[in-house]
């Protein structure tokens, strides 16, 4: 009888396991993400794109397990820096990421930075870049070639690149240290070339991650010093700041 009562129950616990395993759902192949931030300057290749000012950011991201993805990213600019514009920097990329061999994974794509009605010097603010890049464990490097003629307000200027080099350590529970080392190439444009530089901590506070970074560059102030819209203030936006952000991921 205890036989009978001990089978009927181990019967019964691998039936209730079998019925789980049906009812549990199949993960999704598709992968929605949102994210916005807060911060105090908005630094792009290491030089602000707001005249020093504050900037509101955000987007979303849609991946697919095959690894191909889409994304859509905003911030407010400057109409000091891109003047006649909407005061707004739209980035549109699509890509495919995939694993070469364990902890090593390739990415390559194609981004779009649109700056609607903006023109410097009668040229458009757009850019359109092919980038390949690759992350393995803490360390990450991204190539970005210029493919379009005109280039954040240069012409001719297919061929440009941008070199990115960053590594990443967590250093305490939740709490990350960031290094970033990067190199802008202006084909035609040799005095706007430079290098720049991050050295930055975040940590995961539970509702937000809040960010502190110290940003500069060896850029020449003389040619990234801007003026405002009315003349009566001029600012070198290449120069070494301390940025704070707040920023969430859903």
């Amino acid at each position: 009888m205890k036989k009978m009562i001990l089978a009927a129950a181990v019967f019964a616990a691998c039936a209730t396991s079998a019925s789980a395993q049906q009812a549990a759902p199949a993960a999704s192949d598709h992968t929605f993400t949102g994210n916005l931030t807060l911060a105090t300057d908005y630094r792009f290749r290491g030089i602000s794109q707001t005249f020093g000012k504050p900037a509101i950011q955000g987007g979303f991201d849609y991946a697919h397990s095959s690894g191909f993805y889409v994304g859509n990213w905003n911030s407010n600019v400057s109409g000091n820096q891109y003047p006649d514009g909407a005061s707004i920097e739209m980035d549109l990329y699509g890509g495919y990421k995939f694993e070469v061999m364990p902890d090593l994974t390739a990415d390559i794509g194609l981004l779009k930075y649109y700056y609607p009605g903006v023109r410097i010097g009668g040229i458009k603010a757009d850019a359109l870049e092919l980038y390949v890049g690759a992350t393995y464990k803490w360390f990450s490097a991204k190539y970005s070639h210029a493919v379009s003629d005109e280039y954040f307000g240069f012409t001719n200027a297919d061929g440009s690149y941008y070199l990115d080099l960053n590594a990443n350590f967590e250093v305490a529970d939740k709490t990350t240290l960031g290094f970033h080392v990067g190199r802008q190439k202006f084909k035609n444009s040799g005095a706007f070339n430079y290098t720049d530089y991050k050295l930055g901590v975040a940590r995961d506070v539970g509702f937000a991650t809040v960010g502190l970074a110290l940003v500069g560059s060896n850029a020449d102030s003389a040619v990234y010093t801007v003026s405002n819209t009315s003349g009566t203030k001029r600012k070198d936006v290449s120069k070494n700041t301390v940025v704070l952000s707040l920023s969430k991921t859903f």
